[in-house]
């Protein structure tokens, strides 16, 4: 079935691009017939891509990188290169016309016009054809796959993967640990003890009680750091949890006052930074790159950016004091696993749809993948030792980096370790990934469609927030928020709310 153009305009319309609409034309079936959908399996696929450019000038057409790339996956790529500062309006420009490059990268895979689109036909679904190739399968992560279905619980695009296991959380001083005799805590009560010591016990041994917990904040919406405390004692990640066959929005949740009441007594106990309320990321960074948290939220694999600082104060500081916690009540976060897909228009016939889904996957090989990586020999890298040593800065030049915005294999611990960390640190750090990968949890809400919740949730959770930070301020009482939360369980909004997301959640679930 074709994309109906007209109906498009109708549709796109009315959700987003009324102003664009008058330049809906071409089919965009002439570059999928061209190429010969149908034609020998042989013959090079010519394919229109188009997809986003971090970097100022896009690799030519005769790149070599590129050729190398088009002649171990049999393809002639006509890419299309967008600045990521135009890409948005771009792409709605290109959708709105129906005109649509037969491989297109969507940066939100659950925007209005996208999900609409999907929904009414316009590109390919892929569900039933992923199982045929292996690399498509295996490369990108389930987690992937299920966060990017759409409500029917079909898949209508290709995740772009990332890695989904080591996602941000608690980064714990491990010297500071030695230094008292703790252990690395593994519940949320064995947290604060651990706060709670590194405020009062001298934990950087320099006889001065100048040091603090956990580098924490909050946002205008949401508890920032102090939101893992919460999902850590409700076992989830995000705003909802299915609980009892129907989704709960996670402050009508009973962990969620005893996680505000967590967080008022570190703050009464000053086990966070006082102006907790007004800090931004980096200055939580900061706070712990100068020794004076002993916790942040982090990524293992950013251990570098800290221990690079720490060095300066602290010389005998080790990688592996940089020690990412396995879980807290059994919990840890993980990633959706991926950044953005790939779609395939149905304008495209089947043949050649399968044949764009086997350049996918063949160029997820790991050789053919390893042009990018690391570009040509002599040229982009050397190889000493049978170790592939990249100049980066080359390899940039040379555009590598950029065919990563078309097809990209993740390292699985890209998250935990980098290739330069010691061999120690890459050992602690891949084991507590693994562990963390037994009982991490995802955000289920990803993707899921509330009409309601788009309207009234930003400002829902940005008065949720604000009382939240002045209970824990002590500017209100812990009664203004049951009283509240009360309040919340009988709005007809809030009840609107959940039940469309319960829906969307059985539908794209299967559950009756």
């Amino acid at each position: 079935m074709k994309w109906n153009k007209l109906k498009f305009a109708g549709l796109a319309a009315s959700v987003l691009l009324a102003g664009l609409l008058s330049a809906c034309g071409g089919s965009g079936t002439t570059s999928g017939t061209a190429s010969g959908g149908a034609a020998q399996d042989n013959s090079p696929l010519q394919v229109n891509i188009m997809t986003i450019l971090l970097n100022p000038t896009p690799p030519s057409d005769d790149n070599a990188i590129k050729k190398l790339i088009e002649e171990a996956t049999n393809a002639r790529l006509n890419i299309q290169w967008v600045s990521s500062n135009s890409y948005k309006d771009k792409l709605n420009v290109t959708l709105a016309s129906g005109d649509i490059p037969e491989l297109t990268y969507i940066d939100e895979p659950f925007s209005p016009v996208f999900r609409s689109m999907a929904k009414q036909g316009a590109f390919w679904d892929v569900t039933d054809y992923i199982k045929d190739y292996p690399n498509l399968s295996s490369k990108i992560s389930k987690t992937a796959w299920d966060l990017t279905k759409m409500e029917d619980g079909r898949n209508y695009s290709i995740p772009r993967p990332r890695p989904s296991e080591a996602d941000s959380f608690f980064i714990v001083r491990k010297d500071w640990l030695d230094n008292l005799g703790l252990k690395p805590p593994t519940t949320v009560d064995e947290l604060y003890q651990v706060m709670k010591a590194f405020v009062e016990n001298d934990p950087d041994k320099n006889g001065k009680k100048d040091t603090i917990g956990l580098a924490g904040n909050v946002n205008l919406t949401d508890m920032g750091t102090f939101g893992n405390i919460g999902n850590s004692l409700a076992g989830i990640n995000g705003n909802w949890k299915w609980v009892d066959n129907k989704m709960v929005y996670k402050d009508l949740l009973p962990e969620e006052r005893k996680s505000l009441e967590y967080v008022i007594k570190m703050n009464q106990e000053k086990l966070i930074p006082e102006d907790f309320a007004s800090l931004k990321g980096t200055q939580l960074k900061d706070m712990f790159k100068a020794g004076k948290a002993g916790i942040i939220v982090d990524k293992a694999g950013t251990m570098m950016d800290y221990i690079t600082e720490l060095k300066k104060t602290v010389p005998t500081i080790k990688e592996t004091d940089f020690y990412p916690l396995t879980s807290l009540n059994g919990f840890n976060p993980k990633g959706p696993g991926y950044a953005g897909v790939l779609t395939i228009p149905k304008t495209v016939p089947e043949a050649k749809m399968k044949r764009i889904l086997k350049l996918l996957d063949t160029w997820m090989n790991d050789d053919v993948f390893a042009i990018q990586t690391y570009g040509i020999e002599g040229v982009d890298h050397t190889v000493k030792d049978g170790v592939k040593v990249v100049d980066q800065a080359k390899l940039n030049e040379h555009g590598g980096p950029d065919f990563n915005q078309i097809v990209y294999v993740a390292d699985p611990y890209a998250s935990s370790t980098k290739s330069f960390f010691s061999k120690e640190a890459d050992t602690l750090f891949r084991k507590i990934q693994d562990d963390r990968a037994k009982s991490s949890v995802a955000d289920i809400s990803i993707g899921l469609y509330s009409p309601t919740a788009q309207q009234v949730l930003p400002e829902f959770q940005k008065n949720l927030q604000d009382l939240k930070t002045k209970i824990i301020l002590g500017r209100e009482p812990i009664a203004a928020w049951d009283a509240y939360v009360e309040k919340m369980r009988n709005d007809p909004n809030i009840v609107k709310m959940s039940e469309e997301m319960t829906e969307a959640y059985k539908k794209r679930n299967g559950i009756k």
